[in-house]
């Protein structure tokens, strides 16, 4: 009869490996792998200085603190914003690049600029959300939006509006809103800027009827007197002007604005997700994050992820009309 002894002897070889395997870490002092275990990186697509820089950046600095790791941010330009969300979308699906995506995401794969949209990505948190106003000059004869509105209605190629660039979200504000009122976009021209400061010039200048761009970019000159906003496109009145009324006061069933959040790329590990969404919503929740938030002109929106999936899946299908409207597809 054979001995049971070698038997015993690899049995207790096998159990002596499976526990150094499993324990090593915790005799060498350093605990077993998890996530994340180095720096996570935050790709914005637009350059640094911008509005969507300088929030990723503080959101940044504070999520260190719960995810134990730095977190870095790079700007990736270009192409509208296609770029920087395209380098997001096709990034390994580790955790360890998350992309700022911004209202972009939802027009610019219709404008041809690249196939990514909101199904290239899982989202994971929606922290901002600005709407838009229609800001004249404080002379001009409008008091009201409907004025304003009834005058360009009646005289088709007259008027002209600014406040970025073309079939950017304030170009876009304004189709929607013409075209809820019952006025061709294509018969109001639409100036092509860098951004709400230089239009607000051409407005000051004369050159130009209206400014249509989030009212925190136009609100000091609002308070100086320069300026007059008529109304905001937001579905209520906005905490920082309450005197301001909305187009949905006035009739005009429509609201626009830009929003920022993030979003990491298709099949990432949904614990991972979990995690990066922990750390995210501790910093937006935050009283900090709110003052920093409000000093700077910035609106809050938070969204988890699966509310804000289904805010992106809406909002990439409301944009393609609008774009159609304005003459940017066919």
């Amino acid at each position: 009869m054979k001995s049971a002894k070698p038997v015993l002897i690899s049995a207790a070889i096998i159990i002596a490996l499976v526990f150094l395997i499993l324990f090593s870490g915790r005799f060498s002092g350093r605990p077993p792998a998890s996530y994340p275990e180095r720096a996570i990186e935050i790709i914005v697509p637009w350059a640094a200085g911008g509005g969507t820089d300088r929030i990723a950046r503080f959101i940044a600095s504070e999520a260190e603190k719960g995810l134990g790791v730095p977190v870095i941010v790079t700007n990736s330009t270009g192409g509208n914003g296609s770029i920087g969300h395209s380098v997001a979308a096709f990034a390994k699906p580790d955790g360890y690049r998350v992309g700022n995506i911004t209202m972009e995401l939802s027009t610019i794969s219709w404008l041809g600029l690249t196939e990514v949209n909101h199904g290239h990505f899982e989202p994971v948190l929606q922290f901002n959300q600005d709407f838009a106003a229609v800001t004249v000059r404080d002379d001009a004869p409008w008091k009201n939006i409907i004025e304003f509105l009834d005058d360009v209605k009646e005289a088709p190629g007259k008027f002209s509006f600014s406040g970025t660039g073309a079939s950017g979200i304030w170009d876009l504000a304004r189709i929607g809103m013409l075209s809820e009122y019952g006025i061709n976009p294509l018969e109001v021209a639409w100036i092509p800027s860098e951004g709400a400061a230089p239009a607000v010039t051409e407005l000051l200048g004369g050159h130009i009827e209206a400014v249509t761009c989030s009212y925190a970019e136009v609100a000091p000159l609002v308070e100086a007197g320069r300026l007059r906003t008529l109304a905001v496109m937001s579905p209520g009145r906005i905490d920082s002007s309450p005197g301001i009324p909305t187009l949905v006061e006035n009739g005009i069933d429509w609201t626009a604005g830009t929003w920022r959040g993030f979003a990491v790329p298709q099949n990432t590990p949904q614990e991972r997700i979990d995690i990066l969404y922990g750390a995210f919503r501790d910093v937006v929740e935050s009283d900090e994050f709110k003052t920093y938030m409000k000093t700077n002109g910035f609106g809050v929106m938070v969204r988890g992820p699966g509310e804000f999936k289904s805010f992106l899946e809406e909002d990439y299908h409301r944009w393609e009309d609008v774009l159609r409207k304005g003459g940017y597809i066919k």
